[in-house]
């Protein structure tokens, strides 16, 4: 598991580190750790690779909360642990779905107890397969089940999800090795079918629950009817 700690002061990041390092021996986890020292690092050049984040709130060039909105542009599903020395400012992390908050200065039952929370929502999530898309300059990380289909045109795909579409460089084969043992199916050379959105197969059509229809080829229909199968049972 990937943890950062932004803390400004070299003292407290310190321990923070034992922590984690004491956590990590009682719990036999693992973790990785990277230690910056301003929010402004934090959101520079963000690609998503952190699972939990420990965020100090005052910091000189950008403010954890600050940080946390800009965060949460990109990244929906890291977790954010909030360290305050004023449970004033702490509060104000529920606006951007923050997991909880450790009041400075923090004990190791503190930390502890807020950070097992973490691993164990951390251990829920590893069951989902999560997508990596570049938009724009920002990158993304979106869950697969709300992702509906995966087409393929010509040089690139695209991903088309329940909020909106987002078209990255192919080839499909890609995206249909990663995939096919998460719930989704090939119903046509062209298409990736999420299993979970499929209503029904009529005649040469693939029907979806938000009214969506793909076409499904010969070559294709024989194992994606047994797929649909296998996920209903």
């Amino acid at each position: 598991m990937n943890v950062c700690i932004v803390e400004d002061e070299q003292a407290q990041a310190d321990e923070l580190k034992n922590y984690i390092k004491k956590y990590e021996k009682l719990s036999n986890e693992s973790f990785h750790i990277t230690h910056l020292f301003d929010g402004l690092d934090l959101v520079e050049d963000y690609d998503g690779s952190w699972d939990i984040i420990l965020l100090d709130i005052q910091m000189k060039h950008l403010d954890g909360m600050k940080a946390a909105e800009r965060v949460r542009e990109i990244d929906k599903d890291v977790i954010i642990i909030f360290v305050t020395s004023t449970v004033q400012y702490a509060v104000q992390g529920y606006a951007v779905d923050a997991l909880g908050y450790v009041l400075k200065p923090v004990s190791y039952v503190q930390f502890s107890q807020i950070f097992d929370k973490a691993v164990g929502k951390l251990a829920a999530k590893k069951k989902h397969t999560w997508i990596k898309v570049a938009d724009g300059e920002r990158q993304l990380k979106i869950d697969c089940d709300s992702v509906y289909c995966i087409e393929s045109q010509r040089n690139n795909v695209i991903i088309h999800t329940n909020h909106e579409d987002y078209v990255m460089p192919g080839p499909l084969k890609k995206y249909e090795a990663m995939l096919m043992e998460h719930g989704f199916s090939k119903c046509h050379n062209a298409y990736i079918i999420n299993l979970s959105f499929v209503e029904g197969v009529k005649k040469e059509e693939v029907l979806l629950t938000n009214d969506k229809r793909y076409p499904i080829s010969r070559a294709k229909k024989k194992e994606f009817m047994t797929a649909l199968a296998e996920d209903i049972l």
